[in-house]
Protein backbone atom coordinates (compact mmCIF):
# COMPACT_ATOMS: atom_id res chain seq x y z
CA UNK A 1 0.00 0.00 0.00
CA UNK A 2 1.23 3.44 -0.83
CA UNK A 3 1.04 6.52 1.50
CA UNK A 4 -0.66 9.13 -0.75
CA UNK A 5 -0.60 11.69 1.98
CA UNK A 6 0.80 14.34 -0.13
CA UNK A 7 -1.47 13.19 -2.51
CA UNK A 8 -4.43 13.60 -0.34
CA UNK A 9 -3.18 17.39 0.66
CA UNK A 10 -3.22 18.30 -2.86
CA UNK A 11 -7.04 17.05 -3.68
CA UNK A 12 -7.95 19.14 -0.24
CA UNK A 13 -6.78 22.35 -1.83
CA UNK A 14 -9.42 24.25 -4.13
CA UNK A 15 -9.07 27.55 -5.97
CA UNK A 16 -11.25 30.21 -5.35
CA UNK A 17 -11.14 34.41 -6.38
CA UNK A 18 -11.31 37.47 -4.18
CA UNK A 19 -12.96 40.47 -5.85
CA UNK A 20 -12.92 43.95 -3.99
CA UNK A 21 -13.96 47.38 -6.31
CA UNK A 22 -13.86 50.55 -5.60
CA UNK A 23 -14.90 53.27 -8.28
CA UNK A 24 -11.35 54.02 -9.49
CA UNK A 25 -9.46 50.38 -8.73
CA UNK A 26 -10.31 47.03 -8.48
CA UNK A 27 -8.64 43.71 -7.37
CA UNK A 28 -9.66 40.04 -8.23
CA UNK A 29 -7.26 37.63 -6.41
CA UNK A 30 -7.30 34.02 -6.95
CA UNK A 31 -5.86 31.59 -4.53
CA UNK A 32 -5.21 27.75 -3.82
CA UNK A 33 -6.64 27.19 -0.44
CA UNK A 34 -8.06 24.14 2.21
CA UNK A 35 -11.39 22.83 1.02
CA UNK A 36 -12.12 23.33 4.57
CA UNK A 37 -11.49 27.01 4.72
CA UNK A 38 -14.46 29.44 5.46
CA UNK A 39 -14.98 33.16 3.45
CA UNK A 40 -13.49 34.37 6.45
CA UNK A 41 -10.19 32.65 6.48
CA UNK A 42 -9.99 32.59 2.50
CA UNK A 43 -10.10 36.76 2.53
CA UNK A 44 -7.72 37.00 5.30
CA UNK A 45 -5.51 34.44 3.72
CA UNK A 46 -5.70 36.30 0.58
CA UNK A 47 -3.89 39.81 1.54
CA UNK A 48 -7.07 42.26 0.23
CA UNK A 49 -7.56 43.67 3.69
CA UNK A 50 -3.62 45.14 3.40
CA UNK A 51 -4.54 46.01 -0.02
CA UNK A 52 -7.71 47.80 0.86
CA UNK A 53 -7.39 48.53 4.88
CA UNK A 54 -10.88 50.25 4.65
CA UNK A 55 -13.10 47.04 4.44
CA UNK A 56 -14.47 46.45 7.54
CA UNK A 57 -15.68 42.32 7.39
CA UNK A 58 -17.27 43.31 10.52
CA UNK A 59 -20.03 45.92 9.04
CA UNK A 60 -19.31 44.60 5.28
CA UNK A 61 -21.45 42.09 3.78
CA UNK A 62 -19.67 39.16 1.47
CA UNK A 63 -20.76 37.23 -1.26
CA UNK A 64 -20.23 34.29 -3.31
CA UNK A 65 -21.05 35.25 -7.03
CA UNK A 66 -23.22 37.71 -5.78
CA UNK A 67 -25.54 35.85 -3.28
CA UNK A 68 -24.98 37.13 0.18
CA UNK A 69 -23.06 34.47 2.72
CA UNK A 70 -21.83 34.74 6.31
CA UNK A 71 -17.90 35.07 7.28
CA UNK A 72 -18.64 31.20 8.68
CA UNK A 73 -19.56 29.65 5.73
CA UNK A 74 -17.07 27.45 3.53
CA UNK A 75 -17.41 27.62 -0.58
CA UNK A 76 -16.46 25.09 -3.51
CA UNK A 77 -13.90 25.07 -6.00
CA UNK A 78 -14.22 27.88 -8.46
CA UNK A 79 -16.50 30.10 -6.24
CA UNK A 80 -15.66 33.60 -6.50
CA UNK A 81 -16.03 35.83 -3.02
CA UNK A 82 -17.05 39.39 -3.41
CA UNK A 83 -16.75 41.75 -0.83
CA UNK A 84 -19.28 44.32 -1.21
CA UNK A 85 -18.87 48.18 -0.80
CA UNK A 86 -21.71 50.04 2.16
CA UNK A 87 -24.28 51.46 -0.24
CA UNK A 88 -23.84 55.45 -0.59
CA UNK A 89 -27.72 56.44 -0.62
CA UNK A 90 -30.76 53.83 -0.92
CA UNK A 91 -31.48 53.35 -3.89
CA UNK A 92 -35.42 53.13 -2.81
CA UNK A 93 -35.11 57.04 -1.73
CA UNK A 94 -32.83 57.52 -5.30
CA UNK A 95 -36.11 56.32 -7.48
CA UNK A 96 -38.43 58.20 -5.55
CA UNK A 97 -36.66 61.67 -5.78
CA UNK A 98 -35.83 60.74 -9.84
CA UNK A 99 -39.59 60.01 -10.32
CA UNK A 100 -40.92 63.21 -8.06
CA UNK A 101 -38.21 65.47 -10.35
CA UNK A 102 -39.87 64.10 -13.33
CA UNK A 103 -43.43 65.09 -12.65
CA UNK A 104 -42.34 68.75 -12.07
CA UNK A 105 -40.11 68.81 -15.03
CA UNK A 106 -43.50 67.65 -16.91
CA UNK A 107 -41.52 64.58 -18.49
CA UNK A 108 -42.92 61.82 -16.40
CA UNK A 109 -43.84 58.28 -17.61
CA UNK A 110 -43.91 54.65 -17.04
CA UNK A 111 -40.09 54.36 -16.37
CA UNK A 112 -39.64 57.56 -14.63
CA UNK A 113 -43.02 57.66 -12.73
CA UNK A 114 -45.92 57.78 -14.24
CA UNK A 115 -47.76 60.00 -16.09
CA UNK A 116 -48.80 63.28 -14.74
CA UNK A 117 -52.70 64.28 -14.00
CA UNK A 118 -52.80 66.40 -17.28
CA UNK A 119 -51.78 63.56 -19.61
CA UNK A 120 -53.94 60.88 -18.16
CA UNK A 121 -56.82 63.37 -18.89
CA UNK A 122 -55.60 64.65 -22.26
CA UNK A 123 -55.56 60.76 -23.16
CA UNK A 124 -58.88 59.70 -21.96
CA UNK A 125 -60.25 62.65 -23.86
CA UNK A 126 -58.53 61.21 -26.92
CA UNK A 127 -59.81 58.12 -26.28
CA UNK A 128 -63.31 59.04 -25.55
CA UNK A 129 -62.96 61.29 -28.63
CA UNK A 130 -62.58 58.05 -30.88
CA UNK A 131 -65.12 55.90 -29.47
Amino acid sequence: MVNNSAGEAANDRITVEVAYALPDRQALLTLSVSSAASVEQIIQQSGILQQFPQIDLLTQKVGVWSRPVKLAEQVREGDRIEIYRPLIADPKDLRRRRAEKAKEEGRADKTTGGRLAEQKTATTEHNNAEQ
